[in-house]
């Protein structure tokens, strides 16, 4: 009898665990019913629930890293937090960052305006890099909880409208003042061009070497080979790359890769 009581007790604690793994999801940290323990350094232990704002920017950091990659929509809980986070004076800070250490890295590279030789130049990425979207999700009110409407998105792209990412600008000059030839890189598509012109000069944006986008004989490629192939090309001719800004890693993924790169935060959605 001791025996079969051992055994219906060891069961019972086995399905108890398996239960509890299975049934474990992020509406359970929404509402407070799953614990862990936590030890302190002096041995106590207490317990801690978890909360949906760690889990939201936990996955958000790791969009950044790129450890998530091809997430098709914002995880539906998460909406909420991407939001505010991209709405936010944390969003802009983060930005000016990364503005700051460009800047930083410009100052150790070989490209001054009296000794430049005209070869070396900077890429820029235009949606979320130079030209904000978040006019546009703020519109819409998705922020990546639905799959993005290409057609309503170019719709509003060739509207003109999208307003200067904060601190960009100074930055953009900032690097062509110093002699550096910028290229422009976008999977923006080539009918989008004379929107695109307008918009870049309205927000602040001129003088630019070239503008690049993406033509029929692209449209078969991912954009990460569209972006790779063009870096190639301009390597091709003699430029030299000093440094690639993008809010995408597909800006940077492929060779030849450049001597630096500088990415801008973006969880909204993901284009490889």
């Amino acid at each position: 009898m001791a025996r079969s009581l051992l055994l219906s007790l060891t069961l019972t604690f086995l399905f108890a665990g398996i239960v509890s793994a299975r049934d474990w999801n992020i509406l359970s940290q929404l509402k407070g019913t799953t614990t862990t323990t936590k030890t302190s350094q002096t041995g106590v232990t207490s317990l801690k629930a978890p909360n949906l704002n760690g889990y939201c920017e936990s996955w958000r950091v790791n969009v950044e890293l790129n450890n998530i990659r091809d997430f098709k929509v914002v995880p539906q809980e998460c909406v909420w937090f991407v939001q505010k986070y991209m709405t936010s004076s944390q969003y802009e800070d983060d930005v000016e960052r990364a503005v700051d250490e460009a800047i930083l890295y410009l100052g150790k590279t070989c490209c001054e305006k009296k000794t430049c030789d005209g070869m070396d130049a900077w890429i820029f990425d235009i949606d979320d890099t130079l030209l904000s979207t978040i006019p546009y999700h703020k519109s819409n009110g998705c922020f990546g909880g639905e799959q993005l409407n290409t057609t309503k998105f170019e719709e509003w792209q060739n509207s003109g409208k999208a307003p200067a990412v904060p601190h960009m600008v100074k930055l953009y000059h900032e690097i062509r003042e110093r002699g550096f030839k910028i290229f422009l890189i976008s999977s923006r598509k080539e009918y989008l061009r004379s929107a695109t012109v307008e918009n870049l000069i309205e927000a602040g944006y001129h003088s630019w070497s070239n503008l690049l986008l993406r033509g029929e004989d692209d449209e078969k490629k991912s954009v990460s080979q569209y972006k790779a192939d063009l870096r190639t090309w301009l390597t091709s001719l003699g430029y030299r790359v000093w440094g690639v800004m993008g809010a995408q890693w597909n800006s940077f993924s492929g060779c030849p890769v450049p001597k630096r790169t500088f990415k801008l935060p973006n969880s909204i959605y993901y284009v490889a």
